[in-house]
């Protein structure tokens, strides 16, 4: 039997880079940036996430910020923000969500700005993320889930070389309240 993993012990940076972008925890002030990113591409976003049905004032997103913050330091969640290096532009958000730290287990999450898609930032983040979960943070497992309908998202995942594991049927609500069915790839830690 395992001795269970006090996640608070764990000691990791806050931050990394990639070949163009800084991914880095939130931090109190980023909710103006973020905010500005949420409405340029509101109209993709509330088709997909929940928490962007219903459009999002400064504070709102400024409290978000704040509450992800705290989230880092506790472990309880990874929110990882995106900005390109070469100009310091907020390009998305992304990060380790649903945690298990006993497997380690973790999903990477992400929304890219619509001004900014196209471009391979967050295939590169995913990658980015990926190597991080496993070479820092020891996961033996990261997967993606997306709603089946969700063809740019599962594109991404796909990109970044994860496999598809299942469709779960009929598995969740979608943002319009219809039934969708779920996509799941994952990456495991490969034997040595």
């Amino acid at each position: 039997m395992t001795t269970p993993i006090n996640p608070l012990l764990l000691d990791f940076p806050d931050h990394f880079e990639t070949e163009r972008l800084l991914v880095r925890a939130p931090r109190p002030g980023d909710g103006p940036t973020v905010n500005e990113a949420i409405h340029e591409s509101h109209a993709e976003l509330r088709a997909w996430m929940p928490w962007a049905v219903e459009a999002q004032s400064i504070e709102d997103t400024e409290s978000v910020m704040r509450r992800m913050a705290a989230a880092f330091i506790k472990r309880e969640d990874l929110m990882l923000l995106l900005f390109r290096k070469a100009d310091g532009v907020f390009v998305g958000s992304s990060g380790l969500h649903r945690i298990d730290w006993n497997v380690p287990r973790f999903e990477i999450g992400y929304w890219i700005r619509t001004s900014l898609s196209g471009n391979g930032y967050m295939t590169e983040a995913v990658n980015g993320i990926t190597d991080f979960a496993f070479a820092t943070l020891n996961a033996e497992r990261v997967e993606i889930r997306c709603d089946a309908n969700n063809l740019r998202s599962a594109a991404v995942a796909r990109r970044a070389g994860y496999p598809q594991e299942a469709c779960l049927h009929h598995d969740a609500r979608g943002t319009d309240g219809a039934l969708r069915d779920t996509l799941i790839f994952a990456k495991v830690r490969q034997a040595s």
